[in-house]
């Protein structure tokens, strides 16, 4: 049987896989002065060194620089190879050298060059590509439009990523696909799912691209319903085969709050692998499962498959939620000599959390001081919460003043935390203080944001949200909660408010909080034997989580809600957290 045309044959008449016998071709080649000229072995072996697996980037540039006037194709090879490497800005540098000799383009060295710009999140030189695009006439080309739409998404520029997708005289599902990724990937999960709805419309079909972006915006939105429908495509179709599919799945599952039905499509395939028992232990330490999930990393440990960086912050998120300090500081201090893996800031910041709950505040700045890497304000906040939960005001004030307000001044989490740390030590005139301090920087706290699904539909609440089609109704409910609350002896934890006002107008600020619109609405809409499932930004504020609690027993409801740390089943009066979180 004759070879493939596009293979590359060794002297000795054998298909080229592998590099030693690529090196002994171009050894041959440089011999017999065939670098003079754009020759059929050479431009086989420039194409196949930078895009095999087995390739090399510097054999690839090797051969390129020994060439006399290359051909735009074996350009465009190199500056693919570079793209795709872990060094793809010198694709564009090489882009510049050959424009200043004059060597033409074509189509395919954008897609490449913006290819590398994705890489990079370099999207300043991702627009001036994009001007040259409209100089070359090429504003039409549905490839190149789509390496565009990639290249915004992935530096966060999603106007012009949607203004680049709206121009399109024609698009493809991987038009489609490119601007969903970019939706799902930075928190613009509803634009994904309605843009879902709008391809369908056109007529085209999802493909296991576009599943892996609909699977990611169900997840972070909670929508079961249409993850379920999703799941029965997958079926259809096979996609459950692709591994990153099945794997996105079980998280899908694990975060719209089943993760009974995340672990029966862990169990029911044999293919599985370290990204889907992460993912499985990921949404088992997330609903407070935590010795299931230990238990499924030994699972995984029996059957001898590595674990990665993401395995063990799921094990440590997990010793987290459930307040496990030994346990977590003992696989924390194991990492690199047990499973090769040196611990990154994800890691520390794990461990950071797990101490600050449990009150070993001092332990956890010495151990953020000690870091290899520079903490960034995530760690620090982190223990400055761990402060205030345990009143060491002192040390959670000098460390918002030294460690976060001295590099952030703008960011309003800071002045949120030193408000909230006055607040618990019942320091109103420093916290008026703060609050001054913000209005006059015109700093405003972000308003929390709650999600719940009902027929299919997501809502989405803000706080003192007065938007929503039923508002009127909401309220009014609320109202009727309220009152109920207070009959079971509820005080609302007014401290909890950073607005400088009385505090009849702190307790309606309190009832106004996202999370109570949500539940309101869910109890409005759904059957009285209906779990509700809610999903917020934040983490659950002291006054909401202790309504919650109040409200599964009043009204007899099971009630789950999945804030930015881990999932709460609300039931009978309590909560699966037991007041740890």
């Amino acid at each position: 049987m004759a070879p493939p045309s596009n293979s590359i044959l060794s002297p000795q008449g054998e298909v080229v896989t592998s590099m030693n016998p690529a090196h002994q071709i171009h050894a041959h080649i440089v011999k017999n002065g065939g670098t003079q000229c754009n020759t059929l072995p050479l431009t086989k072996l420039l194409s196949f060194t930078p895009l095999s697996s087995c390739g090399d980037i510097r054999c690839t540039n090797s051969i390129f620089t020994s060439m006399n006037s290359p051909s735009t194709y074996l350009c465009n090879a190199i500056i693919r190879g570079y793209a795709g490497s872990t060094t793809p800005e010198k694709s564009i540098l090489l882009f510049c050298a050959l424009r200043e000799l004059g060597v033409e383009t074509d189509h395919f060295t954008y897609t490449f060059l913006l290819k590398a710009c994705s890489s990079l999140r370099a999207t300043a030189e991702g627009k001036q590509i994009h001007g040259l695009v409209c100089k070359a006439g090429l504003v039409c080309d549905c490839y190149v439009q789509n390496s565009l739409i990639h290249m915004y998404c992935r530096g966060s520029e999603l106007s012009a990523a949607r203004q680049v997708f709206a121009k399109m005289p024609e698009r493809d599902v991987v038009s489609w696909t490119s601007m969903m990724s970019g939706y799902a990937a930075n928190d613009r999960s509803l634009d994904a799912l309605l843009l879902l709805k709008q391809m369908e419309a056109d007529g085209l079909e999802p493909n296991e691209a576009t599943v892996l972006a609909v699977l990611r915006a169900c997840a972070d939105l909670g929508a079961l319903s249409l993850g379920r429908k999703l799941h029965d495509f997958i079926q259809r179709k096979g996609f459950d085969s692709n591994a990153r599919v099945f794997t996105a799945l079980i998280d899908m599952y694990a975060k719209c709050g089943r993760i009974d039905l995340a672990s029966e499509v862990f169990d029911g395939s044999p293919r599985v692998d370290v990204f889907s028992w992460t993912a499985m232990i990921s949404g088992l330490a997330i609903h407070g499962l935590c010795e299931s999930a230990l238990e499924c990393f030994a699972r995984m440990q029996s059957l001898e498959i590595q674990p990665d960086e993401m395995t063990l912050t799921a094990v440590l998120a997990a010793c987290r939620n459930a307040g496990w300090v030994s346990e977590g500081m003992k696989l924390f201090k194991s990492m690199e000599a047990s499973y090769g893996v040196i611990p990154t800031i994800q890691h520390y910041g794990c461990i950071v959390d797990l101490l600050a709950r449990a009150g070993q505040l001092e332990e956890a700045e010495k151990l953020i001081e000690a870091m290899p890497m520079e903490a960034d304000a995530v760690l620090w906040r982190t223990l400055v919460w761990g402060c205030r939960l345990h009143g060491d005001i002192t040390r959670g004030e000098r460390l918002v003043t030294q460690k976060l307000l001295a590099h952030e001044t703008d960011d309003s989490g800071n002045y949120v935390l030193l408000c909230n740390l006055y607040a618990s030590a019942k320091k109103w005139q420093e916290k008026a203080r703060v609050r001054k301090l913000m209005k006059a920087r015109k700093i405003e706290k972000p308003p929390g944001t709650s999600m719940i699904e009902v027929n299919g539909t997501i809502h989405e609440f803000l706080a003192g949200d007065s938007e929503h089609p039923d508002a009127g109704k909401i309220y009014a409910k609320w109202d009727d909660i309220a009152e109920r609350l207070r009959l079971e002896g509820h005080h609302p934890k007014v401290s909890e408010v950073m607005l400088d006002i009385e505090d009849e107008g702190k307790v309606l600020s309190l009832h106004h909080h996202s999370e109570k619109l949500a539940i309101a609405f869910g109890l409005i809409k759904t059957n009285p034997d209906e779990r509700i499932l809610i999903v917020k930004n934040l983490r659950s504020c002291e006054d909401c989580h202790s309504s919650m609690k109040l409200i599964s027993k009043i009204y007899r409801r099971e009630i789950i809600v999945r804030d930015r740390i881990r999932f709460h089943y609300f039931k009978n009066g309590s909560c699966s957290c037991k007041d740890f979180w």
